[in-house]
C-alpha cells in the first residue's frame, strides 16, 4: 500500500456498534501490508476501535468481498469488511 492508499472499511455486527460507524473511507499508512497489520493498526485509532478490535485473532475480514485469512496482503484491495465469528446450530 502506498501513502495515498484511500480504501473503504466496512464493519459489520457488534465491531459496527463498537466503532459507531458502519463504514468510513480512511487513508492507510504505508507500513501496513497485510491484514493482520490493519487489524492491529485499528486498535490505536481511539477508545472505540480499541475495544472493537481488542482481540483481532476472532475478527474476520473480507476483501472486495472475499473473506481472507490475516495474513492476506493488502495490496489493491479496494474494500475490507470486518466481521465478529459466526455461530450457528
Amino acid at each position: 500500500m502506498t501513502a495515498t492508499t484511500e480504501i473503504t472499511l466496512r464493519y459489520f455486527a457488534w465491531i459496527r456498534e463498537k466503532t459507531g460507524r458502519a463504514e468510513e473511507r480512511v487513508t492507510l499508512p504505508p507500513n501496513l501490508t497485510t491484514v493482520a497489520d490493519l487489524l492491529a493498526w485499528q486498535a490505536t485509532r481511539g477508545p472505540e476501535f480499541a475495544d472493537a478490535f481488542a482481540k483481532p485473532t476472532i475478527i474476520r475480514a473480507a476483501i472486495d468481498q472475499r473473506h481472507v485469512k490475516p495474513a492476506t496482503a493488502l495490496a489493491g484491495a479496494r474494500e475490507i469488511a470486518f466481521f465478529p465469528p459466526v455461530t450457528g446450530g
